[in-house]
């Protein structure tokens, strides 16, 4: 005679905490691998950079621990200060002409008036699919007055035009030959923010019978505030890293571009030339510093309501 067993219990659903837990470890899971590349190529160089800046080489006694001294030497040494004065007045004057050219470039191709309007808008981005040493050699050719351009120009028409290498002029040709590189990648960001405008602010503009320009300040600018913003920001962190141009100009004009003319070009002259590990260390935090608090001034500034 069979006996009847009883229906084996349904398995008991997981507390809601252990789901909960099941599933933060899943989304850490995905997180993990970036995490990983994240504290390895950035973390740990500024944690390294940090730990060396607390130290010094000396003759006597080898590495020393000594706080915050490099930090006060830096403080008071003139030739990062006037190395940061001067990237400061390349940003002054050279990154708004590079916006403002790549601005007008991007309304133009926007505006569906300019002929041939995907030949423009290639070629003018090309420069910057140009690495930055080839377009700094290719300039600096250019720039002599004895074997390039400028050298061909006065023995042909028999003038004399001024050196773009003289210590007078050395830092507006870095700022030619960076805004020629840069306009492209800068009109790319404002023309592709201009492409997303819904066209029915457009039409209700026309009907209003607003003119270009009405529409270029009153729908265009406003909608690629962020663009704007952010390609300001990159431009200005690049100009306190400016350091291919003047590195690679340096031995075609060695009495105008000194080994401390940026501030990046001191870091790695005080490391490389100089053996000054700890202090080169030091000079980049402080230069990576207030790079970060102008660019988040700026930001802020940029993204304000009513502004």
């Amino acid at each position: 005679m069979k006996t009847l067993q009883p229906p084996a219990a349904a398995p008991r659903p997981a507390p809601p905490r252990a789901r909960r837990d099941r599933r933060s470890w899943t989304g850490w899971g995905f997180l993990g691998p970036f995490v990983a590349v994240f504290a390895l190529v950035f973390l740990a160089p500024i944690a390294y950079s940090v730990y060396l800046s607390l130290f010094r080489d000396q003759l006597i006694g080898g590495t020393t621990f000594v706080g915050l001294d490099n930090y006060t030497q830096a403080l008071k040494d003139e030739r990062f200060w006037a190395a940061l004065g001067r990237v400061s007045l390349f940003l002054a004057v050279q990154v708004p002409i590079m916006l403002g050219i790549a601005l007008l470039v991007a309304l133009a191709l926007d505006s569906g008036r300019l002929y041939g309007r995907d030949f423009f808008r290639i070629s003018i981005f090309l420069p910057y699919a140009v690495p930055a040493v080839v377009a700094t050699l290719m300039w600096g050719f250019m720039y002599g007055t004895r074997f390039g351009l400028v050298g061909d120009i006065n023995s042909a028409f028999g003038v004399s035009l001024p050196d773009p290498l003289s210590p007078a002029l050395v830092l507006a040709s870095i700022g030619n030959i960076v805004t020629w590189e840069f306009v492209g990648y800068n009109m790319l960001i404002f023309y592709s923010a201009l492409r997303v405008i819904p066209h029915s602010l457009y039409e209700a503009a026309q009907i209003d019978g607003a003119g270009q320009i009405r529409v270029i300040t009153a729908i265009k600018l406003p909608a690629i505030r962020g663009a704007l913003v952010i390609a300001t920001i990159f431009s200005i962190i690049g100009s306190f890293q400016l350091f291919n141009e003047p590195n690679i100009l340096q031995p075609l004009a060695p009495n105008a571009i000194t080994t401390d003319y940026t501030p990046n070009f001191y870091t790695y002259s005080l490391s490389f030339n100089g053996q000054q590990h700890n202090y080169s260390a030091t000079v980049a935090i402080v230069m990576g510093l207030i790079t970060m608090i102008i660019a988040y001034v700026v930001q802020l500034r940029g993204m304000r309501k009513g502004v």
